[in-house]
């Protein structure tokens, strides 16, 4: 079975601080897989590529790119994102910052410190495939013109 991936329909949510609120803030999330790619000498590396087409099992790249278009930093910010529920959630991305994690959209913290409520009534430690949200806490306010990437790693199911 073969997905096509024609547009990606995920949402990020930005949370400031009211005095923060002064400039604009513009986001873009994309969506890469990871492909092998062959080289002259014989060898093979691993390149992400836009998500045109992929299948359950590929690896791919959720990456979030945040742009402050103001006259003003913007401290104090928090850029949040779901995770796709045809995905599962892996880890941060190479290069980027971990993220905090959310199995429920409304608690976040560490993936070791999440716990599962099952069926049952019972819990458990949370796993990566339980999370459904990540988000990011800038620790340096961002300059007016200056922006950044975040990621995380996921597999389609």
């Amino acid at each position: 079975m073969t997905l096509r991936v024609l547009a990606v329909a995920v949402p990020a949510v930005v949370l400031a601080s009211p005095l923060a609120a002064a400039g604009p803030l513009t986001m873009a999330t994309r969506m890469m897989v990871e492909t092998r790619v062959a080289a002259a000498d014989g060898s093979t590396r691993t390149t992400l590529i836009p998500a045109t087409r992929a299948v359950p099992g590929d690896r791919i790249t959720i990456v979030l790119s945040y742009r402050n278009t103001g006259a003003a930093p913007i401290a104090n910010l928090v850029l949040a994102n779901p995770v796709p529920r045809n995905v599962a959630f892996r880890g941060a991305a190479a290069q980027s910052a971990a993220p905090d994690v959310s199995v429920d959209g409304k608690t976040y913290g560490s993936l070791g410190g999440l716990r599962v409520t099952t069926p049952d009534g019972a819990t458990r430690p949370a796993t990566a495939n339980d999370v459904t949200h990540v988000r990011w806490r800038l620790s340096s306010p961002v300059s007016a013109g200056q922006g950044g990437e975040l990621a995380f790693q996921a597999v389609l199911k």
